[in-house]
């Protein structure tokens, strides 16, 4: 019985191992792309994007999305800020607390970049696997994200 724990060890970590640095790669590969091709940066898109898509976000709710620091991500939204792409207005509901909005600087960022984040993941997912292979690594990639956000693991601190 123990071999057959340890087996189960082993590739659990080798899963672990294969999921984190083919997101990392994956995400650098996209990311470079859309630098290169529009001259913004991955992660800045994704930001913009999520305002765009997401009428009155907040800091923490751009927190919680990314699972990044609230600390991080205002200092994000300040750079965005100074960039002209996005821009803070008061929260009528809570003094504490802004509500984000893209500037049209921004839209037409968001607009600019976003065929290429298509293309780039069309092109490094599509090409790498079956399209049934793909279905099932997104659902089961799906019930992790949720198990993960349900039990509330991997929060970031600050």
């Amino acid at each position: 019985m123990a071999d057959s724990a340890t087996a189960g060890s082993l590739a659990l970590d080798t899963l672990f191992t294969d999921l984190v640095r083919v997101e990392t790669r994956l995400y650098n590969a996209v990311t470079d792309r859309v630098k290169a091709e529009t001259g913004v940066a991955g992660g800045y898109f994704e930001l913009l994007r999520h305002v765009r898509d997401h009428p009155d976000a907040r800091v923490a709710d751009l927190a919680s999305a990314f699972a990044i620091g609230v600390g991080t991500t205002s200092k994000i939204v300040d750079r965005l800020e100074k960039q002209g792409w996005l821009e803070r207005r008061p929260n009528p509901a809570n003094r504490r607390s802004s509500l984000l909005m893209l500037t049209p600087a921004g839209e037409t960022v968001v607009s600019r970049a976003e065929p290429a984040w298509r293309a780039a993941i069309q092109e490094i997912l599509g090409g790498a696997v079956t399209a049934d292979e793909l279905t099932a690594l997104s659902v089961a990639l799906h019930a992790l994200r949720a198990n993960l956000e349900r039990r509330q693991l991997g929060l970031p601190t600050g």
